[in-house]
């Protein structure tokens, strides 16, 4: 019998480089990857190893989660479209742009974003506040290729 070379692949992860795990994501996703930190990269790609060597979650199991889903949005549209907007960074993720020579970090929240100690709906708006102009808050801080959405 032949080892399980599972264990080995997700051991692998954390002695990875970055652009290694980019890479894998893009053999395993067939997507760029998510501008996100190190951390969610390699638990993202271990579960997708997992998953294609041993199979995902069954389709009832899928289904029960996404009514659960359902019970604790109670309805409410706003929560709903937050909960299925996958390009949104975690909770507790810090977004850090340069403008002007003054580093400025965002903290992604439950219910928005953080900035200066002040929450914000939109990273629009905190785009506004740092900038004086409009900007798309995701392009200003790097988490949507305005080219690729066009």
């Amino acid at each position: 019998m032949t080892p399980d070379p599972i264990p080995a692949r997700l051991a692998a992860l954390k002695t990875a480089t970055t652009p290694d795990l980019k890479a894998q994501w893009r053999e395993l996703f067939d997507s760029e990857p998510p501008p996100f930190n190190r951390r969610y990269l390699e638990s993202r790609l271990a579960y997708r190893i997992q998953e294609l060597a041993y199979g995902g979650l069954k389709p009832e199991t899928i289904k029960r989660l996404e009514q659960l889903c359902e019970e604790l949005d109670g309805g409410d549209r706003k929560k709903r479209a937050m909960r299925l907007d996958r390009d949104r960074p975690i909770i507790g993720t810090r977004l850090i742009r340069e403008w002007q020579g003054v580093e400025q970090v965002v903290t992604v929240t439950q219910g928005g974003f953080e900035w200066q100690g002040r929450p914000y709906q939109s990273l629009s708006a905190i785009a506004r506040a740092i900038t004086g102009t409009r900007w798309n808050g995701w392009v200003f801080f790097g988490l949507k290729n305005h080219r690729r959405a066009a």
